[in-house]
């Protein structure tokens, strides 16, 4: 399904929105999390693919690794570590805390009794409990019947509690901020609701550190406003929204009427965005949910990030987990030109959305994609559950990472 958005504008970024997310901010959270040991040093690789563009016909694809972040493989691990960060240095103000000592442990003993909570798909929670254990709180999280044994494990490794429900992601929602409200824990999630904003604003902050890298890898000096984006298109998952809004917020701010054109891809099971454009508002997926994209199987759009991506998104649509699947085994594989790597089944909604895109003239023609086009997509998770990537790829992620190795050495 493909949706051109009739609300998408071409203005300035709004004053109301920046007064919620912007660079400054977005560059404050990136400082914060220079001093966290959970994240590896400097900016992770933005991925030239000359022959994958050639194939689709477009000038240049970039793909931001985010699979090499952290140990914990995902981007999640820019959100939750800033969103408990700032929920701490609010609650205990009169204390002093500052970020660094928050990151460093250095208060444990001050925050034995406090507890994060959250649903989770499976990499946020990873993220939350990792930033838990470093900061020294308590945190519990909550997963639905999806969630994989392998992710739960992934996750209780950090030290979280883990609370299993039947049910879909959103369900799971709702019983986090039940069990929140019953003992007095603090919710800690990348999806906002009905008097719930503050904490989302503060996840999808930290993703602007994605989009300030691309910034400077492509443009160098960040306070030239003057010129257009160096990348045309952006391509980025969906889910509640999050991830897009964090991305879109930034270019948007940086380049204004000269933004690049961006689409926001779902699995067809999840498709809550798509209908929210087609309804003018925040609102639900058509669909059962489930889907081989387990990070992106969302049916309630964030309200919040929804107010940044109803005036700027170009286009929405869905991809099948087929397609999906095709496009990790495409970055698997590599070719002479293209760097193979690993790229999870989430990861990879931006190239599964672009392959049909540039492939359907009337499609293309909607978006402009031509062969003058660059091609930016975020690849936001590695093999965050090797077991589930083997199978999809047909091979484990460390024979991938060999490979790589060998073509970087040639």
């Amino acid at each position: 399904m493909f949706y051109v958005n009739p609300q998408a504008t071409r203005a300035p970024y709004p004053a109301d929105l920046q007064d919620i997310m912007s660079i400054a901010r977005a560059q404050q959270s990136r400082e914060w999390l220079a001093h966290w040991d959970g994240l590896t040093p400097g900016a992770t690789p933005l991925r030239s693919l000359p022959d994958l563009a050639a194939s689709l016909g477009v000038g240049n694809v970039l793909v931001k690794d985010e699979a090499l972040r952290s140990a914990l493989g995902s981007f999640k691990a820019l959100g939750a570590p800033i969103a408990l960060v700032r929920l701490l240095l609010r609650q205990f103000e009169a204390k002093g805390f500052t970020a660094k000592s928050l990151l460093g442990g250095e208060h444990r003993n001050a925050l034995a009794g406090f507890t994060a909570i959250s649903a989770t798909d499976g990499n946020h929670g990873r993220a939350l409990a990792a930033a838990a254990q470093s900061i020294g709180c308590r945190c519990v999280i909550v997963l639905h019947a999806h969630v994989s044994d392998e992710r739960e494990q992934a996750i209780a490794a950090y030290g979280a509690e883990i609370v299993r429900i039947a049910g879909n992601y959103d369900a799971s929602v709702e019983e986090a901020a039940a069990l929140a409200s019953r003992h007095g824990w603090h919710v800690v999630s990348d999806t906002s609701y009905e008097g719930y904003e503050v904490i989302p604003r503060d996840v999808m902050q930290g993703y602007g550190t994605v989009a300030a890298e691309v910034s400077e890898a492509l443009d160098g000096d960040a306070s030239q406003q003057d010129s257009a984006c160096p990348v045309t298109h952006v391509f980025l998952q969906g889910g509640v929204g999050g991830l897009a809004a964090g991305i879109v917020s930034y270019l948007w701010e940086r380049w204004g009427v000269w933004r690049p054109t961006f689409v926001v891809v779902e699995p067809e099971q999840a498709d809550c965005l798509y209908r929210s454009a087609i309804a003018g508002k925040a609102t639900s997926a058509s669909g059962s949910v489930d889907s081989v994209m387990a990070g992106l199987a969302c049916g309630e759009t964030s309200p919040l990030a929804w107010r940044f991506l109803q005036a700027s998104v170009d286009a929405f649509m869905t991809v099948t987990d087929a397609q999906a699947v095709q496009a990790m085994q495409r970055l698997a594989r590599g070719t002479d030109n293209d760097v193979p790597f690993v790229a999870g089944e989430s990861g990879v909604a931006g190239l599964a959305g672009l392959m049909p895109a540039a492939a359907t003239p009337a499609m293309a023609a909607a978006l402009g994609l031509t062969s003058d086009s660059r091609v930016l997509l975020i690849s936001t998770e590695g093999a965050t559950a090797p077991s589930v990537y083997a199978e999809l790829v047909g091979e484990p992620a460390t024979s991938v990472e060999a490979r790589q190795q060998a073509w970087l050495a040639r």
